[in-house]
């Protein structure tokens, strides 16, 4: 029944207002005893002055305890405030408050950020004004929440969550509102699709419509409708030509909305993927321009090539589309992909592999390695990271696609080729060669495995083996990991051939006993012939 008292809204009384409410933060009644104050007595608007005063004469002290102030009342997480301080008599004035917080050197430049935004969301075709209203408070109100939502560790787990609640019930709200309006969704299309539309106003309207798919992706009730709207509007060809695009904003997003589709309904996408294989033979096709951005990639480290490269193994794994097709179709599907596509995923392996044949050699055997590939892997980084990449796609194609993929990396020698990274100086590519020889000995086939011992492909693993004694540990436990698995699954076709061409060799590494139980089953099978044979 009683409200808290409020100091007189002076600049000198300042760190008592920011004493006071930063005292309620631990008691529930009297953040809403102070919430209800501030809102009856217009105290906001009053404090929003006092900055502009000290701004203005370039108070810092107060500047600082306005920041505090200012913060406290919206860390107290009452919807009231929030219809206030994202209104837009005041929301300058808060942002411009949270410039000045004290842990930094220099103010922020909230203020002009969101006036930015503000002229770039113009691109945004709405014609209801409230609408537009709605879009404008939501924006505030998510930047805000961005600025002030400390380290995770450092609050409690329903912190802010009035906030949350309130950005959420005013998306939906927008989400509706432009569902109603049929308009919406072609004139978004047509402008990011026009050329004249400036670079800055398409990366605000794809970070738009990324938040609307989203959200619509998200409510199963209006789902299906949604999807229908798309497939209308040409959906999967524009976003095609999005991804396409040099601007690495407008790219994430494409890509985000495209994992989005996968994700609710992966039939969309697996179906528009066959009919252009079907149709087209042209490079510009969904499943092409995924593999280029994954080879092609100006910074693969960044952490984008993962997410496509989870999207194109969704397109591509045959259990996933068993949902959509038959087994007939998939077949069919998987001889265009390794008639058309696969030499795209490969063209960067089988360029830094070249045959220029160099031979290299120790003092237990000699073999051969390409020149070539040898200089560029030492000299560039990112080359590696593609390529390891490239590796990681291969290796699942190897067990998800059996049949076809024996026949590829048979025809094209591809073990042998990615063998020859096993002599880069950056150990996780050799890793991942080591990796993708150890899934198609998994698979056990007397085919891969005839393949392997007549190319001799052990030889660059037990090369690496012996030059990493004391070497990278990883590249050693995973080649050890590949011979126990040899000897665990008592693969005896390779057993013999690992014992008699690398016996002598494999005398000195003494920290396993794998080689020493090769041996041994070796001898058995020897002693178990020869009594046969008796």
């Amino acid at each position: 029944s009683h409200l808290v008292e409020l100091p007189t809204c002076e600049v000198h009384k300042l760190g008592e207002i920011a004493e006071l409410v930063t005292s309620v933060r631990l008691s529930r009644i009297r953040k809403q005893k102070l919430a209800l104050a501030l809102k009856n007595e217009g105290y906001i608007p009053k404090l929003l002055q006092l900055f502009q005063a000290c701004e203005s004469v370039k108070n810092t002290e107060g500047l600082h305890l306005l920041f505090d102030i200012v913060r406290g009342i919206l860390y107290l997480d009452k919807a009231i405030l929030f219809e206030v301080m994202f209104s837009d008599e005041c929301i300058q004035g808060v942002v411009g408050c949270l410039e000045y917080d004290p842990c930094l050197a220099q103010p922020g430049w909230h203020r002009e950020f969101l006036t930015k935004i503000a002229k770039l969301q113009e691109v945004i075709p709405i014609r209801d004004p409230e609408l537009k209203q709605k879009i404008r408070q939501t924006s505030r109100a998510q930047y805000i929440q961005a600025i002030i939502t400390p380290n995770p560790s450092d609050f409690e787990e329903d912190f802010l969550s009035t906030l949350n609640s309130f950005i959420s019930s005013s998306k939906e709200e927008i989400l509706h509102g432009l569902q109603r309006d049929e308009e919406f969704l072609p004139k978004v299309f047509a402008r990011l699709t026009n050329e004249a539309t400036a670079h800055e106003q398409r990366c605000e309207l794809m970070k738009f419509f990324k938040e609307f798919c989203a959200f619509s992706f998200m409510v199963p009730e209006k789902r299906d409708k949604f999807l229908k709207t798309l497939a209308k509007l040409g959906f999967l060809p524009t976003l095609k030509m999005l991804m396409g695009m040099d601007d690495l904003q407008v790219r994430s997003a494409a890509t985000d909305i495209l994992s989005y589709l996968l994700e609710f309904s992966p039939a969309t996408v697996q179906e528009f993927v066959m009919k252009e294989a079907r149709q087209s033979e042209n490079d510009n096709q969904l499943i092409i321009e995924l593999i280029k951005q994954i080879t092609c990639s100006p910074d693969p480290g960044f952490g984008g090539d993962k997410q496509l490269m989870e999207i194109l193994c969704a397109m591509i794994d045959p259990e996933k589309m068993l949902a959509t097709f038959s087994n007939l179709e998939i077949f069919e599907f998987l001889d265009i992909f390794y008639d058309r596509y696969i030499h795209v995923l490969t063209a960067p392996l089988l360029a830094h592999t070249s045959e220029e044949w160099h031979e290299i050699g120790n003092e237990n055997f000699n073999f051969f390695f390409p020149l070539k590939a040898l200089i560029f892997l030492v000299d560039n980084y990112q080359a590696a990271e593609i390529l390891a990449s490239v590796l990681e796609l291969l290796s699942f194609c190897v067990e998800r696609h059996k049949y076809h993929m024996k026949i590829y990396v048979t025809k094209k020698d591809l073990l042998r080729r990615t063998l020859v990274l096993m002599k880069s100086k950056h150990k996780f590519l050799a890793l991942c060669a080591v990796r993708f020889m150890r899934r198609i000995i998994g698979l056990k086939d007397e085919l891969y495995n005839r393949y392997i011992t007549l190319g001799n492909l052990f030889e660059p693993v037990v090369k690496a083996l012996l030059d990493n004694r004391s070497g990278c540990n990883l590249l050693r436990s995973a080649s050890m990991e590949l011979f126990e698995f040899i000897q665990k699954e008592d693969i005896r076709f390779l057993i013999a051939h690992v014992v008699e061409k690398f016996s002598d060799a494999l005398e000195s590494v003494i920290y396993s006993h794998t080689f020493q139980g090769l041996k041994t089953k070796y001898k058995q099978e020897k002693d178990l012939k020869n009594e046969k044979l008796n």
